[in-house]
């Protein structure tokens, strides 16, 4: 199967590697990593780099240098000012005991300040829609049933997305259901795209707002939502709140996506419990 280049393994092993080479300054040993990951502690060095290689060899993340595996973060120290986004929603129906599936994409791609492309899709769950879920969003079953399903829209998406950063009003929602939605066209793989969470960002940069869900915050910018809960309307509304808490990191002398995303995480317990705002 030809697998897109911004999907990587969904291998715990690998993840388990990729952050213990991340953690360890960005550079760590063959003998170091099968000591850790593999817990192979007698092991040489031949034998070492032979298993780390084939472990990690479909993965861009990583660069085999001399006898160091190196991890390249790509665009983590790149101007935010610099970078391409992609601001995105899904809207979600579920079944008692099933896994959501996505009835809905909206996303936005923005640089530079502006908002350039969109891309937008129905998508059919083959599931039926609760009604409670139809009267929220305003989508039917019968506007689904002549949808496309997910793998008929999964390249065109993972193609407009490229290597953009990826922005939601909580990510680990969004992000998630993504992932789980592609492991069903691409078994054992995940996207690969570093990304920001304007839930988390809003928390630390407008601590006084007593929410942090959509409607307050794009309340608090005066960003208009025409239509709640459809996934473009809501992506495009997020594309502008981020615009604004752009502006914000940069009053806060936060200019690369490494220190926003440091910045997002620094979250403390009282805010912790309150992670699953929307």
């Amino acid at each position: 199967m030809d697998i897109p280049c911004n999907l990587i393994s969904d291998s715990t092993l690998v993840n388990e590697t990729f952050e213990f080479v991340n953690d360890s300054g960005g550079r760590a040993s063959f003998l170091n990593i099968a000591h850790t990951i593999f817990n192979l502690g007698n092991i040489n060095a031949d034998l070492a780099a032979s298993l780390v290689a084939e472990l990690i060899q479909n993965d861009p993340r990583f660069v085999v240098e001399a006898d160091y595996l190196v991890t390249t973060l790509g665009d983590d120290s790149t101007s935010l000012r610099e970078l391409e986004f992609v601001v995105l929603d899904v809207e979600a129906a579920h079944e008692r005991k099933m896994p959501a599936r996505i009835i809905e994409i909206g996303a936005y791609r923005v640089r530079a300040g502006e908002v350039l492309d969109q891309f937008e899709t129905l998508v059919n769950p083959e599931m039926s829609v609760p009604k409670f879920l139809a009267n929220l969003t305003g989508i039917s079953d019968e506007m689904l049933e002549s949808a496309p399903r997910f793998g008929d829209v999964a390249r065109n998406f993972l193609e407009f997305i490229a290597d953009s950063v990826l922005v939601a009003h909580n990510a680990n929602f969004d992000l998630p259901l993504l992932n789980r939605e592609l492991g069903r066209i691409f078994p054992g793989h995940r996207l690969r795209n570093t990304h920001l969470c304007t839930v988390d960002l809003a928390r630390r940069l407008v601590p006084q707002l007593e929410s942090h869900r959509l409607d307050s915050i794009a309340a608090y910018f005066q960003v208009a939502i025409p239509r709640r809960h459809r996934a473009a309307d809501d992506a495009l509304a997020t594309a502008r709140v981020l615009l604004r808490l752009l502006d914000y990191l940069a009053e806060n002398g936060i200019s690369t996506l490494t220190e926003a995303r440091r910045f997002q995480t620094k979250l403390n317990a009282g805010e912790l419990q309150l992670a699953f705002d929307a």
